[in-house]
């Protein structure tokens, strides 16, 4: 199911409102970039940084057109621009020799992830695009985290799962119509998804070691394939239901 079904019949000008906004995204992109020299060392950082704020800002004109974004979205699209910066130093690992400002601006968009929803909830301008918007952006920044971890601790590519899994879900939806239905409002499932963020983060400081960064990974690992597997568990059941209904 699209993320607005009636997204064609919005014209361009309403549109570009939206991509203004993205354009100042990206001078902000490059405003922050030039204030982290060790983390954007060299045109390969900078070039995968733009590519992903590019990705993000192509799907945003797609399914926004509803011209300004908002007040909860431009928050959110700062996180978009502190996920491009951290998917960008990951390049020609740059981010090694800058682990901990790595990791301060990878903490930075955790943490708005928090304000976009209060503003949202504050000006009642909650929409479903700000909530998947939001969500793909948690799910990216988990899978980046877990590329760093990987070429940190060596602790192989089963590591990059943790990231992935989301992503693995989605595409079994395809095959599978019943897995995209919607699911019920979950504790245990946002418990996962912060847990996730912290153990990744732990795991990587400088003064985890290697034996304990291993563990924290297992963890997450464990953690979240017992709430997609509930998750799954659930949805089939409920799918098998409404074919005996």
């Amino acid at each position: 199911m699209p993320l607005f079904s009636n997204a064609s019949s919005y014209t361009l000008p309403k549109r570009l409102y939206g991509a203004a906004e993205l354009l100042l995204g990206s001078l902000l992109l490059i405003a922050v970039g030039k204030g982290l020299p060790l983390l954007m060392a060299t045109p390969a950082n900078w070039w995968v940084a733009f590519a992903f704020y590019t990705f993000i800002s192509a799907l945003v004109i797609i399914f926004w057109p509803h011209g300004a974004l908002g007040w909860a979205n431009r928050v959110t699209l700062v996180r978009a621009v502190v996920v491009s910066l951290v998917a960008g130093a990951l390049a020609a690992n740059a981010f090694v020799g800058a682990i901990w400002q790595w990791l301060a601006i990878a903490v930075i968009a955790l943490l708005l992830d928090g304000v976009d929803g209060w503003i949202a909830r504050r000006t009642k301008s909650h929409t479903r695009f700000g909530a998947r918007f939001d969500m793909e952006l948690d799910a990216l920044l988990i899978l980046l985290l877990c590329a760093g971890l990987l070429r940190l601790e060596s602790l192989g590519f089963w590591v990059l799962l943790i990231g992935a899994m989301r992503y693995l879900f989605i595409a079994a939806s395809w095959q599978f119509p019943w897995l995209s239905k919607p699911l019920f409002a979950s504790f245990r499932r946002k418990a996962v998804c912060v847990w996730q963020a912290v153990a990744l983060l732990l795991a990587l400081t400088p003064l985890t070691s290697h034996l304990i960064a291993s563990l924290l990974a297992v963890s997450a690992l464990i953690s979240l394939t017992y709430s997609f597997g509930f998750d799954v568990w659930w949805l089939y059941r409920k799918s098998k239901h409404s074919e005996r209904s």
